[in-house]
This record gives C-alpha cells, structure tokens and sequence, in this order.
C-alpha cells in the first residue's frame, strides 16, 4: 500500500524515495521473509479460526456465554460478529491490505482474548476457549494451554506490528529532517 505524499513537494519525495531503494535502507532480506512468514501465519491463524465458527454460531454463543464476562445482550452479537471479524483481517493480512489497521485490530483482538483467558483462569473457570472449533466438538484442553498458545500469538501480533509501523515512522521522520534542510535551503536562499 503506497504511502501519501500529497502533503510534500514532488522533487523532496522522489528524492527521498530513491534514496531508500538505493541506499539499501529497510529492512533486511531475511526480515522482509520472516515479516512475510507472520504474516502469511497469523492470516491462516485468524482464517481457519473464523470458519467453525461462521459455520455454527449457536455453538459458538455458548462458548462466548461460558466465559460469563459479557451482558446476555451481548452474546449473540459477539458470536455473529466476531467470526466475521476475524476473517476479514484474516483476509486483510493474507492480501496484504489495510495492513496498518489489520494489525493493529488484531493485536487488539489478541490482548482482548489473552485478558478474557487470564481473567477466567483468575477465577479459576476452565473453559472451552471456542477458538478454532465450537461447542462439543472442541478439543478438551485447559486453559493454561490456551494462555500460554495466545502469548505466542501475541508475540506474532507484536513482531507484526512492529514490522508495520517501524518502518512508516522511520520514514516519517526521514521526510521532516528532509522538508526541515529544504525549508532551510530556502530560508538561505532568500
């Protein structure tokens, strides 16, 4: 997804862009590949996991009314909404669009869930967590296995996200050290 530098002269851009591919600045290879591996992962991880659950909402309201956090009103909204959710940024991260906020939404889902889990385990509730199979069909595994398998996934989430945003904010700041030496270029000219 291109960055928009209608807000900059043409000449400062280019410049500047053109220094990037020729300097080498960016990225490694290696974390080019390994940004493209999390987020080849985490797509198939929030696609596969929306499936059973677009597949039978019903059950996944029982498992969303299991962890006894939200209001009754809420639980069969939750079980419509979220799966679909989950698949469009699944979606997202696969075709690589909206990455910022794809990333950004599912980093925030994954905090959600982790807090979900923590909390019921506080509680000392052992629920299905409903994560990629609903209802009885779902895999009988503690909730210790859930915590620890969603702080991987956040690691994921937050090497993502820090492959997304470092760089747009290296780059930023690129762009205004280079506008602050041309306003000053024209400042002397003057």
């Amino acid at each position: 997804m291109e960055t928009c530098y209608a807000n900059y002269p043409a000449e400062i851009t280019m410049a500047s862009m053109s220094e990037n591919r020729l300097s080498g600045e960016g990225p490694s290879y290696n974390m080019r590949i390994a940004l493209i591996i999390a987020r080849l992962v985490m797509a198939g991880i929030f696609i596969y996991a929306s499936v059973d659950k677009i597949a039978h909402p019903a059950a996944f309201a029982k498992d969303v009314y299991n962890y006894q956090i939200l209001p009754d009103a809420l639980i069969n909204l939750t079980a419509l909404v979220l799966p679909w959710l989950e698949l469009l940024l699944g979606l997202c991260l696969l075709a690589e669009v909206w990455m910022p906020g794809a990333v950004l939404t599912v980093n925030g889902l994954l905090v959600v869930f982790l807090a979900a889990l923590v909390f019921n385990l506080a509680r000392g509730l052992d629920v299905n967590c409903g994560c990629f199979s609903t209802g009885s069909d779902a895999p009988s595994m503690s909730t210790t296995y859930y915590l620890l398998r969603d702080i991987g996934f956040l690691a994921l989430g937050a090497f993502l996200l820090y492959g997304v945003f470092l760089p747009r904010c290296l780059e930023r700041a690129k762009r205004a050290s280079v506008l602050k030496q041309e306003n000053a270029r024209r400042e002397k000219s003057r």
